[in-house]
């Protein structure tokens, strides 16, 4: 990378946090402030803890301090450690400046500085600039193919980062857990235990990240017996007790039904985090089972665990899908006051699902209408649910107004105006939201299933025909829906000529 290369102004975008590697920043930083004299090591060690352990702001702020010191400037070290900061919180700003910084005081473009800069510009999504400096640089490793393969993955571009991917002869582990899990980010889930046997071709094993990247692969494909030969290997492995990969076996679990499964492994864990007692009160949540829920959620407070905004949202959610008004209110309204945790938009939509599922419209309404900050998408969308079940088309209307200007790509949207529409008889209007949704160039993705057969994982595509033995498939499948309608099961007929994406 050559020093004349200047920056320039780029967007941003969201980016992951670090991890954090000490335990007292707090001790480090009074001994800090008391020490009579402070040299460039000391400077560099207290802002390389701060970005290492995620106090961000803190790590930025001690940057421009020592900028104003006139015996001590900055070195390599010193940016590479506020480069992260930067990276890590979307600073782009002061991230250009550091990188101005480098280049008028002529600071030596180390490897590790030319990595800290790329990772820069590519995590807050100025793409184009990050390739651009990652072509200039005549030495290359992990880091930097590692830097500026995430950052294409975060921003969606999973064929560009595919492409720098195939290009290393030897990628690390860390490089193939990137560009693994950005393939499950973005929903590229058909490939990804593809990439993970030839990783092992490579000589790379497994290791927790890579275990809890490719879990969600497996709900997704319905892979039940696939998660339990997972679980088995992180047994082996001691691998299980690591608390992201018990979450995401919890998490697998519950979506693929194994409810009991999920909690057990629940029971088994040691390290009883907030994020392990989230999972397991949104996996009983997912199930319907609010009462378990609740009980989990309140074993956790006794526990002595502080729920987070997640829980609440887990626990909020529960309360909705078995009509819990009562409950809901009283967690609802002791988020802030008693946990100091000021109520995200996600609540305020998990509690307009609560009362718009128990009936309660006009509450819904006026809840959204006092809320003190915008409603999102999710916050009428819980509305327009409440409406269709309730076959309220003017709420419907009055709510779609709403979405169509805020979500016009929604599929979803269009679809429960419609059947709404058509569940009332008015047969024109709802064909107008169908015409409407296809002159802006929308279509209803089709519903697809899968099934795990001694070939491997087929997937077929909803009201298919095209299978050999589409006679004999949906035989079987009337003859399931009869055994369900015998166990009391109720369908919604309504909705079966289009289906409704929540």
């Amino acid at each position: 990378m050559a020093p004349s290369i200047s920056p320039r102004m780029a967007d941003s975008s969201n980016t992951a946090p670090t991890t954090c590697w000490c335990d007292d920043m707090a001790s480090a930083r009074t001994l800090f402030h008391w020490m009579p004299e402070r040299d460039l090591v000391t400077w560099n060690s207290m802002i390389s803890g701060f970005s290492q352990c995620g106090f961000h702001e803190d790590c930025k702020r001690l940057y421009k301090e020592m900028l104003a010191l006139e015996y001590l400037r900055p070195n390599g070290v010193t940016v590479v450690s506020v480069l992260q900061a930067c990276s890590q919180s979307n600073d782009l700003v002061l991230g250009m400046e550091v990188h101005r910084f480098v280049i008028e005081n002529e600071i030596e473009m180390e490897l590790s500085v030319c990595n800290s800069i790329i990772a820069l510009y590519a995590k807050c999504g100025s793409l184009n600039y990050a390739r651009e400096l990652f072509e200039e640089m005549s030495e290359k490793d992990e880091i930097t193919y590692g830097a500026i393969i995430s950052g294409y993955m975060v921003h969606g571009f999973v064929d560009h980062a595919m492409k720098l991917f195939r290009e290393m002869k030897n990628p690390v582990l860390s490089t193939w857990n990137a560009v693994i899990s950005g393939q499950v980010q973005n929903n590229h889930h058909e490939g990804v235990l593809d990439l993970v046997r030839e990783m092992q071709a490579f000589g790379c094993r497994p290791n927790t990240v890579t275990l809890s990247s490719i879990l969600p692969t497996l709900s997704y494909f319905s892979n039940l017996k696939g998660g339990k030969e997972i679980h088995a290997y992180t047994i082996r492995n001691s691998h299980d007790k690591n608390i992201y990969v018990a979450t995401a076996i919890i998490d697998t679990y519950a979506k693929l039904g194994h409810i009991n499964g999920a909690q057990r492994v629940f029971e088994r864990s040691k390290d009883r985090s907030v994020i392990v007692w989230t999972a397991i009160i949104s996996a009983h949540a997912a199930h319907g089972d609010a009462k378990a829920a609740l009980s989990l959620f309140d074993e956790m407070l006794d526990d002595g665990t502080q729920p987070d905004p997640v829980t609440f949202t887990a626990v909020l959610a529960a309360c909705a899908h078995s009509g819990l008004v009562k409950d809901a209110w009283t967690i609802f309204e002791a988020i802030f006051p008693e946990y100091g945790i000021p109520p995200s938009v996600e609540h305020y939509a998990c509690m307009v699902g609560v009362l718009s599922r128990a009936g309660k419209l006009s509450e819904a309404v006026e809840f959204i209408k006092q809320m003190p900050i915008e409603p999102s998408g999710k916050v009428w969308g819980a509305l327009l649910n409440g409406a269709s079940v309730s076959g309220d088309v003017e709420l419907g209307k009055f709510v779609c107004d709403h979405l169509f200007e805020m979500e016009p790509e929604n599929t979803g949207n269009y679809i429960i105006m419609a059947n709404l529409y058509s569940r009332a008889g008015r047969w024109q209007e709802a064909e107008n939201v169908r015409e409407k949704m296809k002159s802006i160039g929308l279509e209803k993705i089709p519903g697809s299933s899968w099934i795990e057969t001694f070939g491997g994982v087929q997937k077929f595509i909803a009201r298919d025909v095209s299978n050999e033995r589409v006679e004999e498939i949906y035989g079987m499948l009337e003859g399931l829906l009869e055994i369900m309608i015998e166990e009391g099961y109720v369908f919604m007929d309504e909705f079966d000529e289009e289906s409704v994406c929540y």
